[in-house]
């Protein structure tokens, strides 16, 4: 006496067993492998890098506080903090709606940078606090002032950031 009653898919076992889809996938993958090893990554990687950078402008505010400098510096004091901020504010959401575009067609041709003719390609910053530079004369917008930086880190070789050079 039988326990349960055998279904009618019982008898229709594929011949090919198991494999059946695994040559066409192993197939799509190396053609997918191939066009990207002839297609490089460089076009989409710089996309998506521009696409996390100005996405991040939200919080970074770099435009906002170029535009306030640019605009005190230009016009008056006053308008920088009015027209200035308005201005930067506005390129800020622009930048950061830029990058939310990049970053969701980041695989998708082409690769050139857009709205150049309004934003710069790569995130702004205010004149007076370029990345990457070291402190000093050449560099520091208040030194003939007698404002220049602090010691940030002193125990790391080679930093020059110092307030006053006769204390060291």
């Amino acid at each position: 006496m039988r326990l349960y009653i055998p279904s009618v898919t019982d008898n229709l076992k594929s011949n090919t067993g198991d494999t059946f889809m695994q040559k066409p996938l192993i197939l799509l993958a190396a053609t997918a492998g191939l066009a990207l090893m002839a297609t490089g990554c460089a076009g989409p990687e710089k996309k998506f890098g521009r696409g996390m950078a100005n996405v991040t402008e939200i919080v970074r505010w770099g435009e906002c506080r170029r535009s306030v400098e640019q605009t005190a510096v230009f016009y008056s004091p006053g308008e920088g903090y009015t027209r200035g901020f308005v201005t930067g504010l506005n390129k800020t959401l622009a930048r950061t709606g830029l990058g939310v575009y990049e970053l969701v067609t980041f695989p998708i041709p082409s690769y050139d940078p857009i709205l150049t003719d309004y934003l710069s390609p790569n995130p702004a910053y205010p004149a007076n606090n370029k990345p990457n530079l070291a402190a000093g004369p050449t560099f520091d917008t208040d030194t003939y002032l007698g404002y220049t930086g602090g010691t940030l880190a002193p125990f790391v070789p080679g930093s020059r950031f110092f307030i006053y050079p006769e204390m060291h």
